[in-house]
């Protein structure tokens, strides 16, 4: 759905929850295959048995690429995505686990390049459904300003 919003629409504290997605043993079979990461914390299950976790955790690049892809609802013309910034990995997933992503707009600031613009700062945290954080990360916005 497009919408357009502008720097200025944007409240800090405001949220949106996402869908919730259960990731598959084919999810990360099929990641493994894409990103060419085939360590044995993700495809051996019988090395996986000795480690901490007892059992293969999903990639954590399948776990961004899936967390943020939760938050792709909007289209919004106005705005640009900058860059992320603080990917952090607090928790492994595991097949089976169920993923969801809240985004909080965290704050604003005006963008040092580009008068026309300012920044917002989206915080992204992926929980499984133990409420456990699996993923945080910062996701930063270039949205164009009302008045450029």
């Amino acid at each position: 759905m497009e919408r357009i919003r502008h720097f200025e629409d944007y409240l800090e504290g405001e949220a949106r929850h996402t869908l919730g997605r259960t990731i598959t043993e084919a999810d990360i079979v099929f990641h493994a295959g894409h990103s060419g990461d085939f360590f044995p914390h993700h495809m051996d299950a019988e090395w996986c048995r000795g480690q901490p976790f007892g059992q293969r955790i999903a990639h954590g690049t399948m776990t961004f690429a899936i967390g943020i892809g939760l938050t792709a609802t909007e289209i919004n013309p106005a705005a640009m995505t900058y860059g992320y910034e603080r990917l952090r990995f607090p928790k492994p997933v595991f097949a089976g686990d169920t993923i969801r992503t809240t985004v909080t707009i965290g704050r604003k600031s005006d963008d040092p390049k580009r008068p026309g613009h300012g920044q917002v700062v989206e915080i992204c945290e992926t929980k499984n459904q133990r409420g456990e954080t699996v993923m945080y990360c910062e996701h930063i916005l270039l949205v164009a300003r009302k008045e450029a």
